[in-house]
C-alpha cells in the first residue's frame, strides 16, 4: 500500500480559497502515486490562527468538504482530508476531519476528541467529539486521531479495539515541542503495534512555528519515512499485513489487564 502524507505550508498572506485550490491540486497530483493520501489538521485556517476559527468556519458539507471529495474523486484515490473548523447549525464548532472514497463519496468524518489550549483557543473555541471512528480500506483499517489526541493513549488503544491498523493523525503540531511528536507517534506505534501516518503542517501559524517532520512508523517503532521542515509530499510504501504477523510474532496486546472487564464471580 502507497501513503502520501502532504505536509503543507500554511502562512500568513494566502487566503482560504487559495489554500483549497492548492491542497486539491496537490491531492491530484498523487494520482497512480498513491492509494491514500493524508492531509495536516486545519490547514484551511492553520491550528493556531484561533480568531480565524469562527469566521472561516464551515458546515460539514461546504466549500473544503466539496473540493476534496472532488479531488479525491478526480485522482481515484482514498483521501484524508485533514481537518476543518465545523460550524454544527444546533451546537458549536468542531474539529472535524474527512475521510473520501475514491469515487469521492465520504467515507467518514471524526470530531476531535482532544481540544488543546488549556483554557483558551481550541479548548474553548470548539466542541469535543464524542466518538471513535475508523474506517475500513480494502487493505486496512484506520483509526482516526488528531494532533492533541496523539497525547492520550487510552483513544488509541480503544481504535485498535475497534479494529485499527493503521492509524491516521494529522496535526498542526508547533516546532517547540517536535521532539514530542516523533517520540509519542513512534510510542502509539510500539504499544498498539500498529502504523502510524502522522502529517504535520509546515510554515507559521499566527505567529507559532510549526513542526513539519510527517512521519511514518511501522509496528515494530522503525520510522519508514520521515519529512523535513518544509512543504513537500512524504510517500511511503509499506506492508498492511506487518500488523497482524506482529501481533502474531509477539502477542502482548494479549497480554492486557487493566482496561478490561473484571472476571465473574
Amino acid at each position: 500500500m502507497r501513503a502520501s502524507l502532504i505536509q503543507i505550508a500554511v502562512d500568513e498572506g494566502e487566503s482560504v480559497e487559495s489554500r483549497r485550490e492548492r491542497a486539491a491540486s496537490l491531492v491530484r497530483s498523487q494520482a497512480g502515486a498513491a492509494d491514500l493520501v493524508v492531509l495536516p489538521e486545519l490547514w484551511t485556517t492553520g491550528a493556531f490562527a484561533f480568531e480565524e476559527f469562527g469566521r472561516e468556519a464551515e458546515p460539514l458539507e461546504g466549500p473544503t468538504y466539496e473540493a476534496m471529495a472532488k479531488a479525491a474523486s478526480d485522482a481515484g484515490l482514498w483521501l484524508h482530508a485533514g481537518s476543518i473548523p465545523e460550524r454544527d447549525p444546533d451546537g458549536p464548532l468542531y474539529n472535524t476531519s474527512l475521510v473520501f472514497t475514491p469515487t469521492g463519496d465520504l467515507a467518514a468524518a471524526y470530531r476531535k476528541v482532544h481540544r488543546f489550549g488549556f483554557d483558551k483557543g481550541e479548548a474553548v473555541l470548539m466542541g469535543a467529539g464524542r466518538d471513535l471512528v475508523t474506517v475500513r480500506l480494502p487493505d486496512t483499517t484506520l483509526g482516526l486521531a488528531t494532533c492533541y489526541d496523539l497525547r492520550f493513549p487510552e483513544l488509541f488503544r480503544s481504535l485498535v479495539d475497534a479494529g485499527a491498523e493503521t492509524l491516521v493523525v494529522p496535526a498542526g503540531w508547533p516546532e517547540r515541542r517536535r521532539a514530542h511528536w516523533t517520540l509519542l507517534a513512534r510510542a502509539r506505534a510500539v504499544e498498539d503495534q500498529a502504523f502510524v501516518l502522522a502529517c504535520g503542517t509546515a510554515g507559521t501559524h499566527a505567529g507559532v512555528p510549526q513542526a513539519g517532520h510527517s512521519i511514518v512508523v511501522d509496528p515494530w517503532g522503525e520510522v519508514l519515512a520521515e519529512a523535513g521542515h518544509g512543504e513537500e509530499i512524504l510517500t511511503v510504501e509499506f506492508d498492511p499485513a506487518k500488523v497482524a504477523t506482529t501481533r502474531e510474532q509477539f502477542p502482548a496486546l494479549k497480554d492486557r489487564v487493566l482496561g478490561l472487564e473484571p472476571p465473574r464471580r
